[in-house]
């Protein structure tokens, strides 16, 4: 997945269910969107919310099922 023409790499397969990662962005909103577009495409599902974490800015995100 690209964000801000980086590639981040995500290994939905070894997130378990109530896990969660964070990804550092000021675009939140957009970086939601795909997150969870590429998410369901793969037959997750996700929860995400914008935070600041240790003086960043970004989107912590849920692997509900």
């Amino acid at each position: 997945m690209q964000i801000l023409n980086l590639t981040v790499k995500i290994p939905w397969e070894s997130i378990d269910p109530g896990a969660s990662f964070f990804i550092p962005c000021l675009d939140a909103e957009d970086v939601a969107k795909q997150l969870t577009w590429e998410a369901g495409r793969l037959r997750y599902t996700v929860i995400c919310k914008q935070v600041i974490e240790n003086g960043r800015y970004g989107l912590r995100c849920w692997r509900v099922e």
